[in-house]
């Protein structure tokens, strides 16, 4: 017979491994329908898949694009690439290589740089650091 604890590690790795799976495999958010689209309290982002922190609250911003949106990365933490057609370029997070979405450039947002990360909710996990 399964202890209640095995149980419990149990369902906590079957998340960690969704969760792994999800952010590796490009999976996305639907628009509008991830927990951080229209969230915005102080913290920091990490990685879903592996815990390094990609994002301070501060430089997130209501985009009206339906995903989170972040106008700058933590130095060192995000790796751009160019999709095979052109378009767009693909974030991923530099430690585990876990898809976080997409960046766009030229917008017209007031932001400090003219650049918006389009990141999924599932790809990320909020900390909260009220000193931000």
């Amino acid at each position: 017979m399964q202890s209640a604890q095995a149980g419990v590690d149990h369902a906590s790795s079957s998340i960690v491994d969704r969760v792994l799976v999800d952010s590796q495999s490009a999976r996305a958010d639907t628009a509008c329908d991830g927990e951080y689209d229209k969230f915005f309290d102080d913290g920091i982002y990490k990685c879903a898949g592996c815990g390094t922190p990609l994002y301070k609250s501060t430089t997130k911003f209501n985009s009206g694009c339906g995903w989170p949106a972040f106008f700058e990365g933590l130095p060192g933490a995000i790796t751009r690439t160019p999709d095979p057609d052109g378009r767009r370029t693909e974030i991923t997070c530099s430690a585990c290589g876990g898809h976080l979405g997409h960046v766009f450039r030229g917008e017209g947002f007031s932001t400090p740089i003219d650049e918006r990360h389009c990141v999924n909710s599932v790809s990320v996990k909020f900390v909260p650091d009220p000193a931000l």
